[in-house]
């Protein structure tokens, strides 16, 4: 089975081998690694994609993960299979590839880029969803009223509130609004890991960057100034 498993390290040279060494001692295959976030109290954020053969338990590679000195474990769980970890450069260079669709093709591969379940991309309705394009397996959606509706900026949404049916309630999820259009981007995790400041952040830049994408020239390769855009980010 595939587990998604997010670790907290210390933030140094070494940690994260050190973290692989003990996942592959418990019998984890690592499909793949991504840094999530360094942090001001000098830790990191690592998510790790992991095989796992079947009859061991998920629960092996977390105690694993805490035998490594100033290690700690933040989410372990179940991932989509045959679903992987895309880079948010990749997820740009795929809108360059097809400008008039940038934002579906955004949606598409949300999943991917910040290991949710789903992604939506919601039409401007005031405050009713409507949904426009939809990735993974998104819950029902369609028709209910949305008191966070219309986003004036990126921001994590009340999924336990009164207005959110069953399918939402232990979901973890962040919307970003596609300036001047209402419409709104949407990706969510089910039962988690929670959905951290910079990840908020990078689905802001690339739902910004798919405006630039779409309105510019239909050209196959990104430009240099997106480039060092996305770059000075830190998403890169």
């Amino acid at each position: 089975m595939s587990i998604l498993l997010r670790v907290v390290v210390p933030d140094q040279p070494g940690s994260l081998g050190a973290v692989a060494s003990a996942v592959g001692m418990a019998g984890g295959d690592i499909v793949g690694v991504d840094v999530v976030e360094h942090r001001a109290d000098g830790t990191a954020v690592d998510d790790f994609l992991i095989d796992l053969p079947a009859g061991k338990l998920p629960d092996t590679l977390v105690s694993a993960c805490l035998s490594v000195d100033d290690v700690d474990v933040e989410f372990v769980g179940h991932y989509s299979p045959g679903a992987g970890l895309h880079r948010d450069l990749e997820a740009v260079e795929a809108m360059t590839e097809d400008p008039r669709r940038a934002l579906e093709v955004l949606v598409d591969l949300l999943p991917g880029v910040f290991r949710s379940g789903w992604a939506l991309l919601l039409a401007a309705d005031g405050s009713t969803l409507r949904v426009e394009r939809a990735a993974g397996g998104a819950p029902e959606a369609d028709g209910y009223e949305a008191p966070w509706l219309p986003l004036a900026t990126a921001a994590r949404l009340p999924t336990h509130e009164g207005w959110a049916p069953e399918s939402w309630h232990d979901v973890v999820a962040v919307g970003a609004p596609v300036a001047s259009t209402g419409q709104t981007v949407v990706f969510g995790r089910d039962g988690g890991p929670r959905i951290l400041d910079s990840e908020l952040a990078r689905l802001a830049h690339l739902v910004a960057l798919a405006q630039v994408v779409g309105r510019g020239p239909q050209s196959p390769g990104l430009g240099q100034r997106e480039r060092q855009h996305l770059g000075g980010s830190g998403v890169a």
